[in-house]
Formats: structure tokens, sequence, C-alpha cells
């Protein structure tokens, strides 16, 4: 284990022998590094925070601290970081508000630089969460998803798997899985690249474009393009869109934009 001397290092911590803790760091209360987790200088690590083998906490980096919510009572709440995750400079991922409860970031995400990450969010594995990208509390991302530069998103809205959110988006409604999203926050076409890397076959990727059609350009109320959906789906892919459309949702699911394009 090597811990900089100028490292302070609450005596509760569990950190592995093989984790780097770099200068001037601070780990504050029972933290459990795993292994080869690298702490870069000046990273706080605070609370009921789990960080996963190979994780790396970059300068500045604020982890597990206490939630920004006026309704927090301090009660004992939980951070987790999965493995391989990276958390860059500045970027904060704050821990759960009500009692028990946890914010979770799943497995090889990258938080990039001033991200925020809000308490009780639930983000899956292989997130991309760009600079200056803002989470509100409770907001549960998919995997794969991508959210871009300066976008903010509403509390308790979803965000589903391999979902692109553009630059500077304003997200107030949940976005279903595989779909491109504007910065008004309405979805724009499919993440037809997305998909293709994320190895989806012609099939998948068809009844992917089918379900936006359904969706946002069959004319139908949305409660009846989603009926309609339920009998045209072929495909895995298909069958995920639409257990999410049908899902409980408190933002509501986005509308699309006037001018579509599916590619």
């Amino acid at each position: 284990m090597s811990i900089h001397p100028t490292a302070i290092v609450d005596r509760r911590a569990e950190i592995d022998p093989s984790a780097d803790v770099g200068p001037y760091a601070i780990i504050d209360g029972p933290v459990h590094i795993g292994p080869d987790v690298r702490i870069y200088p000046h990273a706080f690590i605070n609370g009921n925070t789990q960080i996963g083998a190979r994780c790396q906490i970059h300068p500045g980096a604020v982890v597990g601290h206490l939630p920004q919510d006026l309704t927090f009572t301090g009660a004992e709440t939980y951070c987790r970081i999965g493995e391989d995750t990276v958390i860059r400079e500045a970027a904060q991922v704050h821990r759960g508000t009500d009692p028990g409860s946890s914010t979770i970031v799943g497995k090889r995400c990258f938080i990039m630089a001033a991200g925020h990450v809000g308490h009780n969010c639930h983000i899956e594995d292989e997130v991309k969460i760009t600079n200056c990208a803002l989470l509100a509390g409770h907001v549960h991302i998919g995997k794969g998803a991508f959210v871009s530069g300066g976008a903010g998103v509403h509390q308790f809205v979803r965000i589903g798997e391999l979902a692109m959110i553009s630059g500077l988006a304003k997200i107030v409604m949940d976005i279903p899985p595989y779909f491109l999203v504007e910065q008004t926050g309405k979805c724009a076409g499919v993440n037809t690249v997305g998909i293709r890397r994320a190895g989806f076959n012609r099939q998948q990727r068809d009844d992917v474009k089918r379900a936006f059609r359904i969706l946002y350009r069959s004319g139908k109320t949305f409660r009846e393009a989603v009926e309609v959906l339920a009998q045209e789906i072929r495909t895995d892919a298909g069958r995920r869109i639409l257990e999410f459309v049908r899902a409980p949702s408190r933002r509501g699911i986005a509308g699309a934009t006037v001018a579509i394009s599916e590619e």
C-alpha cells in the first residue's frame, strides 16, 4: 500500500494494500478502497463509501459527501462506485439522502471533469457523463448511455440504455433506450452508431428504428402508439423499449422534435 505522508486517512477506513493514495488526499469515515485503486492528490472521499477495484479518483473529486438536499437529517446513507470507474477532476458523487439509501455508480463508468451525480442516482455500467453535465437526485441512467457536456437532468428522470444526450440539453422527461436527444430534451432519432458499436444486429437495429417511427411518427396518441408497438416489435431490443415506456414514470416520456431524423 502506498499512502503519501501528507494524505489524511480516517482510522475507520479500509484500504487494500495495492491501492495508491496521493498527496493531500482526504479519506474521511468508514470508506472502503478496493484493490489497485488510485486516489490522486487532493481528492476527498467521505462517509460509507465503497470504491471498487481499479477505480481512479482524480484531483479535486468529491465522492460520498453529504447530499445537497435540505431534507437530509444526517442519517446513515451510502455511496457505491463500481469496478474500473474513472471520476475526473472536480467531479462530485454524493451519497444517498433517505436513511439506508445509496447512490450507485456502476462498473466502467467515466465521469468527466466537473460532472455532478446527485444523491440516490443509479448509474448503470459503462455510462459516460461528460464535462459539467449535471444529474439531479434520483436520476436513473441505463447501461452505456452517453450524457454530453453541460447537459442538465431533472430529478427522477430515467434515461434508457445506450441513449445519447446532446450537449447543453435540458432533460426533464424520461428518454427511452437507444434514442438521440437534442438540446430541447426531445427525441431526434435513433442512436444508430451507438447501437451498431454495441453489437446490435440488423434485425435489432431495424426494430429500434421501427419503434421510433411507431412512437413518434405514426400520428397516434402516445398511449395508442405503445399498444401498436407491443404488436410490432420482433427482437429483445424492441422489447426493452416497450418495457421502458410501459414502466412507472415520475416525469413522463419525452416527445420528439418536429424535424425528425432516423439516422
